[in-house]
């Protein structure tokens, strides 16, 4: 079976910097898996790699969406699966690198596509949610399918809807589809290599990271995209740096609040992040600096089987 090292974590402990050191040593390519890298005009929010890194070493599914281009896990997955098939072709290693959980578990072990959506149902609940609040739309679904409703959180309308949606138009509990495939669809073989940190650390690379974002420009790149006529009702323009820079620029608060917003955000997300990813137990944790640790453990599992 094929192999593919992955480099996971939560945000702000040095993936990209190690993903691209093991694929300049192993002759590798890098896929990314971090859901907000795939959009053009969004760099310094989404701390992508830079051109010089890109030069350094192939990237791929960075930059390959508009702002305002719909992309979900499945079409992540069918354009992962294409990128490392043609990079095996070519006899090198993929190293896929990110932090977005939900890509990296449509990529290793398959997604459930369910039923198709029915539109006019999907805005009708969306309605009810604008109405009736997001409380609402969680009592219902916890009538039809308390399997989904105990997993999703109250406040997540997408997936409260897409439940509900999926109930109405099959009769059937969403939960006993995603039973049913049990995410293990397995196109190849893994390393999963998760960086980590104590909480003190990563928290105090989260803020100087923040800091670095603000000086390169972040509020800058915020209100081009604004300019460019993308609108604040977007999904990457909601995303983690960016809501937080258009609620400064249109005045809600200022620019010192803006920065502490972040901070805090970020710190959540991260938090988020590792309860995700604690989930895997086929993870091998390592702390950043383990680094002739984690070259070893690279260098033993792409030579198995040669």
């Amino acid at each position: 079976m094929r192999k593919v090292v992955i480099i996971l974590g939560p945000t702000a402990t040095g993936k990209t910097v190690l993903g691209i050191e093991l694929a300049c040593m192993f002759s590798g390519e890098i896929v990314n898996a971090d859901s907000m890298q795939v959009y053009r005009y969004m760099d310094i929010g989404t701390a992508k790699p830079s051109l010089e890194d890109r030069k350094k070493v192939a990237h791929h599914l960075i930059d390959i969406k508009d702002p305002d281009e719909e992309y979900t896990a499945s079409a992540y997955r069918k354009d992962a699966l294409k990128r490392i098939r043609e990079i095996h072709s070519r006899g090198r290693n993929v190293f896929v690198v990110g932090g977005t959980g939900l890509y990296i578990k449509a990529l290793t072990q398959g997604i459930f596509e369910g039923p198709g959506g029915d539109r006019a149902l999907r805005e009708s609940l969306l309605e009810e949610a604008e109405r009736k609040g997001r409380d609402y739309l969680h009592a219902l679904l916890k009538e039809v399918d308390p399997v989904s409703a105990s997993r999703i959180h109250p406040n997540n309308t997408v997936r409260i809807v897409r439940a509900l949606e999926v109930y109405y138009l099959t009769g059937r509990p969403i939960s006993e589809f995603q039973r049913e495939h049990a995410f293990s669809d397995r196109p190849f073989d893994t390393l999963r290599i998760g960086l980590t940190k104590d909480r003190k650390g990563l928290y105090r690379d989260i803020e100087q990271r923040v800091d670095r974002m603000m000086e390169e420009g972040l509020v800058e790149e915020t209100r081009r995209l604004l300019e460019m006529g993308y609108s604040r009702d977007l999904k990457p323009l909601k995303g983690l740096g960016y809501k937080e820079m258009v609620g400064y620029i249109d005045g809600m608060y200022p620019l010192d609040e803006a920065i502490r917003l972040l901070k805090r955000n970020t710190k959540r997300y991260a938090k988020r992040q590792i309860v995700w990813f604690k989930k895997d137990r086929e993870i091998i944790w390592f702390h950043p600096e383990q680094y002739r640790e984690i070259i070893s453990t690279v260098r033993a599992y792409l030579s198995s089987g040669d």
